[in-house]
């Protein structure tokens, strides 16, 4: 995989409230709209959320954010920041964007603590993300499966969604 060298990586933008939600209309993926911009945009502002877009040859590729105070308790507790929401457009995978995203991501964690914490879906879906990420050194906290953030006893029955997932943690350096 050869890495994008017309690759720029910025900060979320107001200019990106329009296009970003249309890139993710036109893939049919829902929840992607401009109000869940809107609101990282603000949260960005107010420093509780970072927010890294990927631009391949000023065409939107692909996005990443940090939120500081993660609403997964167990990270909270221990001031973990977690990364969320990162997706690649499928046309622009395997150029090395993903890659350069969680680096950003990663380096932005290390100036504030030396843990970053992610939640993994368990399906097929999540299968490129699942094997980037151990790559990238990410373990599971050993909690076991996670349904909205809250622990998956023994025997019960989930829905595997993307509410269902595994909660890793990785040491930066």
């Amino acid at each position: 995989m050869a890495v994008t060298v017309d690759l720029k990586l910025r900060a979320l933008e107001e200019r990106d409230l329009r296009t970003i939600p249309a890139a993710f209309a036109e893939l049919g993926w829902p929840g992607k709209d401009e109000n869940k911009f809107c609101r990282y945009l603000s949260e960005q502002a107010a420093g509780d959320r970072a927010v890294v877009v990927a631009e391949l040859n000023g065409w939107f590729a692909g996005y990443v954010t940090v939120v500081w105070n993660s609403d997964y308790r167990p990270f909270l507790d221990a001031g973990i920041p977690e990364i969320k929401d990162f997706n690649v457009l499928p046309a622009y995978r395997r150029r090395g964007i993903g890659s350069a995203l969680m680096d950003a991501a990663e380096r932005l964690v290390a100036r504030r603590t030396t843990i970053v914490g992610l939640g993994v879906g368990l399906y097929s879906d999540y299968g490129t993300a699942q094997r980037m990420y151990a790559k990238r050194g990410y373990v599971p906290d050993g909690r076991g499966i996670m349904y909205a953030g809250e622990p998956v006893p023994p025997g019960q029955a989930v829905r595997i969604d993307d509410d269902a997932c595994l909660m890793y943690t990785r040491e930066l350096a």
